[in-house]
């Protein structure tokens, strides 16, 4: 065994180098100056390195190949130099081998590919440039194991680490598929079926790659990429070391992916990364740079939940490491390692859950939902601290689960939020959440209301009680997304009402120019409460991330505070809604952790958020609910007392100024 760790624990400063390079340019890694790269990635901070065996193009970039696809114009034995080098600086090096995108066994190997419903081949982007997806139930497979095997054999203890990309299995029509579903008693002209086998397919392949590892190497690490983790997962787990959670906000999948993926990903019992990139956009944008204050935002973002850092580069075909990239880079990292002791056995610390809509029929989403984002934004301005959470999760440790507008629910899952409620738990629904999978029915006991369907005018508008009016004006509000239509249960409470326009705007009947306005109640609610329980009759979370309308946030804060106040959260503060604040405890420094991030996003083009100014924050209140005791506050890492004084159960903490992100270190006197 060499030097680099194994699977005692992942590296905060990660780089994951792309270096997917097209056989027609020359000279592949005739620049490649092996100390010149380790020595630029070591002063950059950098702790580990994921590098290529083999790419998108299907080529191979070590020499040392029984196979014909090592790059044609590979000039140095590329990948073995990096690792010789970066080892001698104690900087791990995980290897990378493409899966589910290989052109060089695309064009070579029709049969192998992936097909949709009409037989054609499933390309990744237009036909021009677009990659090809082969299949996970072909021979193909054979060969992504064949040559992960020769990469073990070569590199021996030298391999840290596999990183799989593109494990994608789509709902595949190919011939060899519809034979093995035909096989099982499947349908192949059957959605579901092709999903459930596809699902298969792609766990039967996790798992004998992990077993084809580990008969060679105990103790590399070992990750299955598909570009988002979720529920989805949940089956095929066993086959990971660690979780990598690529989310570029520039790159498609914009600033409220990684925080909504991270708070669920960490409860899976696993060590995670926070994958973003260098680029200004997404992957391969060569010559394009994030801005600094934005690297900082999403790598500082990721150690205050709980995670560790990657970040995106692609090596120039000629090998030669860009200066500017590691100058850019290592301005955080650099940072970051400063930080990381008040980071390290990190545990944060939350009291509201929100159940996961990917969780939703046994985890067959595996998608971010417009309501997973909506919720994530909503509670993080209302500064909660806050998990994502499933079925198999301990519920009965949170003070409130909130169930977003799509979790509907079979019998055995009601029970489990029937269970909750009934020991205490207080219990949000909005939208279609509780209902049964396919009707207007429930199985949950705790509902408040039951739904005679959807509502019969869409938009309309919902004026709410003085219960949960502040901060709203007393009128009818517009919900643009169409509600259900509820029908109250004796003994609940009305929170808010349904107002009706005078009709439904169409191409028959229209006035002005955008919704027709409320005429009267509908006589009905369109949110209720009984005892721990509040309904929502529409999809709030999702419209908040849809349309921005402020009015839905408070409503979702208005009727959380109804369920639990406020006044008993761990932390208030006056940060505004353009601020991030988690609290995180070290058990083995006896410390508490605050991490305070302030990095406004604007639109500053069509496609994308951009972060470039910091802006300071002045006279910042903060409170936090903390065993006594804990009465020492001080900046991390500058050690400067923060004043702050004991108020019963809260400290009360005055912070002149903050500007980026400032961590507050609480520790016993």
């Amino acid at each position: 065994m060499n030097s680099i760790d194994k699977l005692q624990g992942l590296r905060f400063r990660q780089i994951h180098l792309d270096f997917h390079t097209a056989e027609m340019i020359p000279g592949i890694g005739e620049q490649f100056d092996a100390e010149e790269f380790a020595e630029t990635l070591q002063k950059a901070g950098v702790d580990s390195i994921t590098c290529f065996a083999r790419c998108h193009h299907g080529y191979i970039y070590y020499q040392n190949t029984k196979f014909p696809a090592k790059h044609p114009n590979l000039s140095c034995d590329l990948l073995t130099e990096q690792i010789k080098a970066c080892h001698k600086r104690g900087i791990r090096v995980p290897i990378y081998v493409t899966v589910g995108w290989d052109e060089y066994m695309a064009k070579r190997h029709p049969e192998w590919l992936q097909r949709d419903d009409q037989g054609k081949p499933i390309w990744a982007g237009p036909f021009k440039d677009g990659w090809k997806f082969l299949c996970y139930n072909t021979e193909y497979i054979d060969y992504v194991v064949a040559q992960t095997e020769e990469v073990l054999d070569v590199y021996g203890s030298e391999c840290d680490g596999l990183f799989f990309d593109i494990c994608l299995q789509m709902p595949c029509c190919c011939y060899k598929c519809i034979a093995d579903m035909q096989a099982k008693g499947l349908k192949p002209e059957n959605v579901a079926d092709r999903t459930a086998f596809s699902r298969e397919v792609m766990n039967n392949f996790k798992a004998r790659m992990t077993a084809a590892i580990r008969a060679k190497n105990s103790e590399c690490t070992i990750f299955y990429n598909a570009g988002h983790v979720g529920a989805g997962m949940r089956d095929s787990l066993g086959n990971y070391s660690h979780l990598e959670l690529e989310s570029l906000p520039s790159g498609g999948w914009g600033y409220e992916h990684f925080p909504t993926t991270a708070r669920y990903a960490r409860k899976l019992g696993f060590e995670f990364l926070g994958m973003t990139g260098k680029f200004h956009k997404s992957w391969a944008d060569f010559g394009g740079f994030k801005n600094h204050a934005a690297l900082q935002y999403e790598c500082f973002l990721s150690m205050a939940l709980g995670g560790k850092v990657s970040v995106g580069d692609q090596l120039h075909p000629n090998g030669k490491i860009n200066q500017a990239t590691y100058e850019l880079v290592g301005s955080v990292f650099n940072e970051m390692a400063i930080k990381e002791p008040w980071c390290v056995g990190a545990e944060w610390l939350t009291e509201i859950a929100v159940l996961s809509p990917e969780a939703v029929d046994g985890g067959r989403r595996y998608e971010l939902t417009q309501s997973a984002m909506g919720a994530n934004r909503i509670l993080t301005e209302a500064q909660a601290q806050f998990d994502f959470v499933d079925y198999d999760m301990d519920l009965s440790r949170y003070k409130l689960l909130i169930c977003p507008d799509l979790i509907r629910m079979n019998e055995r899952e009601a029970g489990v939020i029937d269970a909750y409620v009934a020991a205490g738990g207080k219990l949000l629904l909005t939208g279609e959440s509780g209902l049964a999978m396919e009707s207007c029915e429930s199985h949950l006991k705790c509902l408040p209301a039951t739904v005679k369907g959807t509502a019969p005018f869409s938009p309309n508008y919902l004026k709410v009680e003085p219960l949960i009016g502040q901060g709203v004006y007393d009128t009818e509000h517009i919900m643009y997304d169409g509600g259900l239509e509820l029908q109250q249960i004796e003994g609940t409470q009305v929170l808010a009402a349904v107002w009706n326009p005078y009709f439904n705007r169409n191409w028959e009947h229209f006035s002005s120019h955008a919704q027709t306005p409320a005429e009267k109640p509908a006589g009905y609610p369109g949110a209720v409460a009984s005892g721990n329980v509040a309904m929502i009759g529409y999809p709030v979370f999702s419209m908040y991330r849809q349309h921005g309308n402020r009015f839905y946030k408070q409503l979702v804060h208005n009727i959380i505070e109804l369920l639990a106040p406020k006044s008993d959260w761990l932390l208030r503060s006056n940060l505004p809604t353009s601020a991030d604040i988690t609290l995180n405890r070290q058990p083995d420094e006896d410390r508490y952790v605050l991490h305070l991030l302030h990095y406004p996003h604007t639109r500053k083009c069509e496609a994308i958020d951009v972060i470039e100014d910091v802006l300071p924050l002045y006279d910042v209140q903060i409170e936090v609910k903390l065993p006594a005791g804990y009465d020492c506050v001080t900046t991390a890492p500058e050690g400067v007392a923060v004043p702050a004084e004991r108020c019963g159960d809260y400290l009360r903490i005055s912070l002149p100024k903050m500007l980026g992100h400032q961590m507050l270190s609480i520790s016993r006197k």
